[in-house]
């Protein structure tokens, strides 16, 4: 699902309309690399910052960092790919949190919350359409565009991870559910590619899946053997993870492959 295929979808209403530049990245191999790894990096620092701290510290802090990131995202003026890098993560460091806190603190259990933030998604995809007529991410070019895109980010981030938790505690543990969505994922593509699912839905379908696919492989690769891990730790983990994203971040912003036009259509 490159960038021309999720264009394919977009109204062509006001599409000669010149608004604000794009806050949003290209979508190349390159940012579903780094989806994924945001995701199993959120995953293992939100249970670090978890044991290190405690649970209502650690909450706090991831939610400092999130309203940071996301007022610097909101602040600049087009797509920085640190800038909306760093929301991405925070977003998956509170997002993992908040499933946690349903889960663990609450004692609501993944059977409930997972139906829950599907609804949650659900609501907030159709405010956002009946709102803007359309949910591509080629069209964050306004204020409310990129309101409702963060919005849905974080729900999806929630929604995976209750899912992925979900898979892993029925009995396909932490790699059986790794390969569960690795090939899930690969479903929403091979039906646009066939003509059965538009640009638009095949894309935020994949989107949802990488929140799980990520954080099974990193808790199989962080969490000891008697859980079915690896027992590389989740500090270490967390920190090899985040060394790879700076390097893909940083190559990103050097070389703006990701970096999309200044007129879209709307």
């Amino acid at each position: 699902m490159t960038t021309e295929h999720v264009l394919d979808d977009r109204p062509q209403l006001h599409a000669r309309i010149r608004r604000m530049a794009n806050k949003v990245p290209e979508v190349t191999v390159y940012f579903w690399i780094i989806k994924v790894l945001t995701t199993g990096m959120g995953e293992t620092a939100s249970d670090y910052l978890a044991h290190r701290l405690g649970p209502i510290p650690a909450v706090g802090l991831g939610g400092v960092g999130l309203v940071a990131s996301l007022v610097l995202q909101f602040a600049v003026r087009r797509y920085v790919a640190w800038v909306y890098w760093t929301a991405i993560v925070m977003v998956s460091v509170f997002g993992t949190m908040a499933a946690d806190v349903l889960h663990a603190g609450l004692g609501v259990p993944y059977t409930i919350s997972t139906p829950l933030f599907m609804v949650a998604l659900a609501t907030v995809f159709a405010i956002w359409y009946a709102s803007e007529r359309t949910l591509s991410i080629h069209t964050i070019n306004t204020r409310r565009r990129e309101t409702f895109y963060w919005a849905t980010v974080l729900a999806t981030f929630a929604l995976g991870t209750a899912a992925g938790d979900l898979t892993a505690t029925i009995g396909l543990g932490y790699l059986g559910s790794a390969v569960l969505f690795a090939v899930a994922i690969c479903v929403p593509a091979l039906a646009h590619g066939g003509g059965i699912l538009g640009a638009v839905t095949a894309f935020w379908s994949a989107y949802v899946i990488t929140r799980p696919l990520g954080a099974s492989i990193a808790d199989w690769m962080a969490l000891p053997r008697s859980r079915g891990g690896l027992d590389w730790g989740l500090g270490p983990v967390t920190l090899s993870w985040t060394v790879a994203i700076l390097g893909f971040v940083a190559y990103l912003a050097v070389s703006r492959r990701d970096v999309q036009s200044d007129t879209v259509a709307v």
